[in-house]
Order: C-alpha cells, then structure tokens, then sequence
C-alpha cells in the first residue's frame, strides 16, 4: 500500500514593504491580496479602480512573482505606464521587465518575434490611417470597380467595415445585414475587396491597427508550440476596463490564461457604453460562466460624489435586469440634493444652463469645474449659441463644435450657393463631395462656373444664375462625375426656387433626399447620427424666419465665437460640452445633463430593443457619476419637429426611475 505525500516549497517569510491593510479600504484589500485564480473585480464608479490594480501588481511583486511573470493588458498605454509608475513608486524597483500596455502594444511586441510564422518579416510597418485608406483606395482601383455610377462606400468607410468585422469575430456579410444593410448587394464585392486588401498588406510587409490583434491571435492558434510558450510565461494576467473589451480581445484573454487561470478582470459592467464599436458586453456578463471558481469582488465605496448623487445614481441602474447588483455608498459627507429642472424649449434650457453656469461660477466654482453632458452631439445646438451670446468660454471634447462639423459644413455650403453664387469656397466644397472631382478639377470647373454668373444682372436674373452656370459646365465635367453632377444642378436648381427658396428647413431636407444622405450612407460608419444631426439642424433652421437670416446669424454667432477664441488663447477656465461617452473617465465638481426626452435619451433607436435600452441606462449612469458635488438634470417640454410644430416631449423614462425624495425640482418663471 502506497499514498503520496506531498512536499511543501520552502519560503522565508515575507517582509512586505507596503501596509495594503493601512492603504486599502477592506474591499479593496480583499481583492488586491486575492488568492491565485480567476477573479472579477467589479470596481463601481470612483471606487478606486486604478488604486486596486496598482497594488495587485505591488503585491504580486512582493509575493516574489518574477516581473516578467506579469501581463497588464490597458486600453491607453498612459494608463500602463502611470499604473507601472505608481508601483516603482511605491516598491522602489524597476519594472522593466514587467509586460504592461495596450493590447495592440503587446500584440505588436509579440509579432515582431514571431512574424516569419505568419509570412511576414520582423522589420514589418505598421500602416497609420492615411496610408491604411489608401491602400484600399488602390484595391478599389485595382479592381476596377466603377464607384462613380455604382453607390459604393468610400475608402474610410470600407476600413470602418473590414475593422469592425475583424474585432467582432463576424463574418462581413453578416456584419453588412446587421449595420449596412443598404450595401448587402455588395456583400461579394466587399468581401473581394477585403482579401485583396490582406493581399496587398501581406506583399509589402504591411500591417494595420487590426491586424496586431488578429495576427497575435492566428499565430498563438496555428502554432501550440507558442500559445505553450506564453502561457506558461504570462502566470499572472490582469485586464483593466475588462468591461469595453471586444470578442477578439476576449479570445486573446481566454488563450493566454488558460493554462494558469490565473486571470483577474476589473471593471463595471454598468459602464459598458461603447457596443457600437465592438465592446461586447458579455464578456463581463459571463466571466463567471467562462471562468468555473471565479471569485467575484465588488469595490463600492465611492470617493467622488455625494450620498445623494449616489443615491441617484443608484436608483438609475437599478432598473437594468442583465447585471451584477451594486450599491455605491459615499466616503463623502452630504451635500445638496440633485435637481431636476423641466424647460419649455430647447432655447429655455439653454438659457438656464447659461444663468446658472454664471451664477456658479460668481459663487466661486470655475468654469473647468463644471460640464454639460449629452447623449448626441446635436442635443447642444441651442446651448452652444446660447453660451456664445453670453460670451461664456467653452470647450468640446470632441474639439469640433456643432457647425464645425463636416457634413454640417457639407449642408450649409449647399443653402450658401444658393443665396451667393459667387461664393467660391462654398462652390468648391459643394462639388468635391461628387465622385471624380479633386481640387485641381474643382478649380477649372470653378473658373468656367465664374464666367458664366454676372456680378451686375438683373435680381431676378441672378436667382437662376446658379442653375444656368452649373448647366453651362456640364460639358466640362469628367465623364465618371456626369451622372452625379446632373444630379447635383438639378437638385441646386430646385433649392433655387420659389416656395423651396427662403425655406431653410425644406432646403435641407430635398438637399438629403436628393442628394446627401446617399453621400452620408456611402462616406460613414455612424452616418445614421450625421443624418439625424442634419435632421436637427433642419428642425433648429425654423426659429428664424428666412433662410438667409439663418445663414447670416450663424456667420456672426461663428465670427464673435472664433474671435473670443483668439482673445483667450491662454484662458483655461473653460466649460466643458461632451457627450456622455467622451466623458467616461471624467469627474466635475458640477453635471448638468441635458435633453432627457424619450427619443433623445433614451434614443428613439433604441426603444423597441432591450439591450440597447439597458445600454442607455448604463450611459445615463455614467452620466450620473461624473458629478462630485452638483448634478442637474433638465428636459424640454416642448421640441419644434419637421414641419415646425411644436410637439410636447415625454420625459426620459429614466427619471421616472428616480424617486421623488431624492431630487429637488425647480420650475423655472420668466421675469
């Protein structure tokens, strides 16, 4: 009779440097000092994330885990870097050896060893997106496919298709049903062009973004003898924002760890928002599953806001079936009670938003401080205008203001011909969206255009001098542009005419019937938003009587606006617009969330599905955490639609959810 009897390692005890008890609150301490094995860290916001992390790697350090033992998978390589700082810091060591950045730093590390397995050489380049978008522009030449009288997507858009293939693990043509459904004719075509693209990419020792990614994944699945390697080198693997991870990064996370499972996740699966991009929601949702064992740890004491911002918040998610329940509570002392204020009009929001940023500001918050979230860019139309009026400095994070927009530029040029046919840079950016026409065909199309226009004709000859010049410089366009540029003076001709003259809002609308929205579906992955930001500007047009008002009041809103840039060059107090997904990470002592109407927020595209109405909820949650101190939340009562009616909004049914005693409403008086 045998039995085994097993040896236990000698180790010395260990003399930590760092007192993770003293330096931790309890939930956090649990979780960094976490047995090995799979573990989800859902880390709620202001919790502390970052905090957590950097001491899991502390004291997997101390615990006498070789550096070069440790993977940290970021999605910013500022965030790797400032994690590995902060650790040196606390252990004074060098990290060098340790493996942190971003998945495609990582995944380009690796390629750069074993790129031969896949065909290609060590010294490959990586493409930027300029050289990316040309190279497929060169397969659309090769192939010879005539995109002038075919509706085919633009080279920046092909690669906006081909990307999001790639990262979602679909195949293209179950991609182009799901989200460009008016391309499915050419789910063929697109498919040759994507091989090609890889073609051209794998003869000149090229690669894109994506292919960091892919190409990492390929080579630890067509080669055991390097997924043996890794695995056994990476015994410990963390992953930051685990929630935003894409169904490619989680195939890489699953193979790396699965001989050790030493794998620990951190993230909030409340604020998962970026599904649009290929962030697959799952991914955290069924860690669990994946992960048999898996311990879960929840961070939830919350350093940012107020109990009663948390409160608020706290009732926001509540109502989101598919998630792992969480309850922020405040380390901060009380404070004033959010407020949620109803407005007649988009304008009377505005203007609310403008008095009290003042008034806040007079009180001693800085501008810096404060912040207007919303869900899409054209929900602060009115307000942009309005802080201008005000001479109230302000930033976008996007830095592309509403009327600064490409395709609102796009638009406005078109209504600009119309009432001054001699200006040239409208003309110009009018034709250069037609396909075939560059700049240099632009400018002799341009100067042919100019004879033909009299600066000295009668009035009424000059309203039709647009469509007689355009017609006139027809036998002048290259052959592969005549179809679009008949196109382009037949509709210019209808804009030129009376009852359609004068009328912004119908203006716009033949313009995207005619015309742009099929430039739009043919030019961008989110043209469905630029439409609907179109739409809006339509809508926004009504308030003033003629078109040319309209045209007028923005070139002088937009003059005062740049000259007030000038003046503040090195002015830094400055309120901040976003939306709500450019503002993840933020903090400001001061929310304002505006435009909370069903069909605004939630949007009206996603009502009738209920994933992507939890996803809303999760972006107005997030929304929610950002504030520290105050957080108002408003809503139009009334909207102008197409048709100028006036239409009474429903109040984002996300307010409904917030109990009556944790907000304070004001109603607003006219003086």
């Amino acid at each position: 009779m045998s039995r085994e009897y097993r040896l236990q390692s000698f180790r010395p005890p260990i003399d930590l440097k760092i007192d993770y008890a003293k330096e931790l609150n309890p939930q956090q301490l649990a979780a960094v000092t976490s047995a090995p094995g799979p573990a989800l860290v859902i880390a709620g916001a202001g919790s502390g994330k970052t905090r957590t992390l950097t001491y899991r790697v502390a004291f997997l350090l101390e615990q006498g885990i070789p550096a070069d033992r440790i993977l940290l998978l970021t999605f910013t390589n500022k965030a790797a870097a400032e994690m590995m700082r902060r650790v040196s810091d606390l252990l004074g060591g060098d990290l060098a050896n340790l493996w942190g950045g971003t998945f495609h730093s990582i995944g380009n590390r690796i390629l750069r060893r074993h790129a031969d397995r896949l065909g290609y050489r060590h010294d490959f380049t990586i493409l930027d997106r300029e050289d990316a978008k040309d190279l497929v522009q060169a397969c659309v030449d090769d192939a010879q496919i005539d995109v002038a009288t075919t509706r085919f997507p633009k080279a920046d858009l092909l690669l906006e298709v081909f990307s999001l293939a790639a990262n979602t693990q679909k195949t293209l043509g179950d991609l182009v049903n799901e989200q460009f459904s008016h391309f499915a004719e050419l789910t063929e075509t697109l498919a040759g062009l994507w091989r090609r693209y890889g073609e051209r990419k794998r003869t000149s020792n090229l690669m894109d973004f994506d292919d960091l990614l892919v190409f990492w994944l390929k080579l630890l699945q067509d080669n055991p003898d390097l997924a043996e390697l890794y695995q056994r080198r990476f015994q410990f693997i963390l992953v930051d924002e685990y929630q935003d991870t894409n169904r490619l990064q989680s195939d890489l996370i699953d193979l790396l760890a699965a001989r050790h499972h030493q794998l620990m996740v951190v993230g909030d699966d409340s604020q998962s928002i970026y599904s649009w991009r290929g962030a697959h929601f799952k991914n955290i949702l069924d860690f669990p599953t994946r992960y048999p064992g898996a311990v879960i740890y929840r961070i939830e004491t919350n350093y940012r806001s107020t109990p009663e911002i948390l409160e608020v918040a706290n009732a926001v998610i509540a109502a989101n079936v598919h998630q792992f329940p969480k309850h922020l509570t405040a380390s901060r002392k009380s404070g004033t009670k959010p407020v949620l204020v109803s407005c007649g009009s988009g304008g009377e929001q505005a203007q609310f938003i403008a008095q009290r940023v003042l008034e806040l500001r007079d009180e001693g918050t800085n501008l810096n401080e404060m912040a207007v979230l919303y869900r899409s860019h054209f929900h602060a139309l009115e307000l942009q205008l309005e802080l201008t009026r005000h001479n109230i400095p302000f930033s976008i994070t996007s830095g592309i203001r509403f009327f600064e927009q490409a395709h609102i530029k796009d638009v406005l040029a078109h209504l600009k011909l119309v009432y001054n046919p001699l200006d040239e840079l409208s003309f110009k950016r009018a034709i250069r969206l037609l396909p075939g026409i560059g700049g240099k065909t632009a400018d002799k199309l341009w100067r042919g255009f100019q004879d033909q226009v009299s600066q000295n004709a009668p009035a009424e000859e000059q309203r039709h001098s647009l469509a007689r010049g355009l017609q006139t410089c027809a036998a002048s366009v290259p052959k592969k542009s005549a179809v679009a540029w008949a196109q382009f003076a037949a509709t210019m001709a209808q804009l030129e005419e009376r009852p359609v003259r004068g009328d912004s809002r119908r203006m716009i609308e033949l313009l995207l019937e005619a015309i742009y929205q099929e430039y739009l579906e043919e030019t961008y992955a989110n043209y469905a938003n630029r439409l609907e930001e179109v739409h809006q500007l339509a809508e926004f047009s009504t308030q003033f009587e003629e078109a040319e008002k309209f045209l007028s009041e923005l070139a002088l809103l937009t003059h005062i606006d740049a000259e007030g840039d000038r003046s503040n060059d090195d002015e830094t107090d400055r309120l901040r617009l976003s939306t709500i997904h450019q503002a993840k990470g933020l903090e400001f002592a001061v929310v304002f969330v505006i435009m909370l109407c069903d069909g605004l927020f939630p949007s009206a595209r996603s009502i009738d599905n209920p994933a992507n109405i939890e996803e809303e909820r999760r972006l107005f949650y997030v929304a929610v955490t950002r504030a520290k101190t105050e957080l108002y939340l408003s809503y139009p009562m009334l909207r102008t639609t197409a048709g100028q009616m006036d239409v009474m909004q429903r109040p984002s049914r996300f307010l409904h959810e917030i109990p009556s005693e944790r907000i304070e409403e004001w109603k607003l008086r006219s003086w």
